[in-house]
């Protein structure tokens, strides 16, 4: 028997994972590499796992991990597009390293499937349409977090079926962010105000909404100097201060 630590995550994964806690059935949808699933199964974290992605070939790393640990009992793979190649409703769910328009049509497709999941989201971009997009679909968001690994900064959305009303202020930034308002979230803000100062200079150059953007940092400067908090997020994946802030 393999031990449970026998396929390690990164820091990424690993808030990924501990967002999701323990179900009897997991959905990694767009699974890549399978990690997450086999280290769910082999850590005891859920009794059977559906790995999906939307090609054979996409599948095939998932397909000789999974073999190797021998876990092909409690492994299904699944090749469609997003939720629907699921064979049947997961009780949780995570779709990430996707950016957040690709992550919203996925579950707008797949709400039926996804409806009673626990949905671990982890947006690349465009983490504000997911949160809009969300709504928009009878979603609402329950918790929130930003992981750092290494220098890079991602931001985790948990949601599941519900009702929500979010501000401006709450979509852009994220409503349980604003409210607990974590350690990263200043290395985030300031990696926000650097992106959109960018933006703005471009905007006003004719290539672009200069209003959008003038909207955007001064809701990230409120976040960034403490203002933020009266208030009842923005694209993942990128490198945190003292760097280049280029995306990741």
């Amino acid at each position: 028997m393999l031990p449970p630590n026998a396929i390690s995550l990164d820091a990424r994964l690993s808030a990924i994972r501990d967002l999701a806690g323990s179900c009897a059935c997991f959905a990694d949808i767009g699974a890549d590499h399978g990690r997450l699933g086999a280290h769910m199964l082999l850590r005891g974290l859920c009794g059977r796992a559906q790995l999906a992605d939307i090609s054979e070939a996409s599948l095939s790393k998932a397909r000789r991990l999974i073999y190797g640990l021998g876990l092909t009992d409690r492994v299904e793979f699944c090749v469609g597009d997003g939720a629907q190649a699921l064979s049947e409703p997961p009780d949780v769910a995570v779709i990430a390293g996707m950016g957040g328009q690709t992550i919203a049509g996925i579950l707008e497709r797949g709400r039926d499937v996804l409806s009673r999941a626990r949905l671990i989201l982890q947006p690349n971009v465009a983490a504000p349409e997911l949160r809009a997009r969300l709504q928009a679909a009878r979603f609402r968001i329950v918790d929130e977090t930003i992981a750092r690994d290494g220098r890079r900064l991602y931001v985790i959305i948990v949601a599941e079926a519900g009702e929500m009303r979010l501000t401006p202020e709450e979509i852009e930034v994220g409503p349980v962010l604003l409210r607990r308002r974590p350690e990263n979230l200043p290395a985030y803000a300031a990696f926000r105000l650097r992106v959109a100062g960018k933006a703005l200079q471009g905007a006003r150059r004719g290539q672009g909404d200069a209003a959008a953007f003038e909207r955007e940092i001064a809701i990230w400067e409120a976040v960034l100097h403490g203002d933020g908090q009266r208030h009842t997020g923005a694209s993942g994946g990128h490198r945190a201060p003292g760097n280049t802030g280029r995306m990741g």
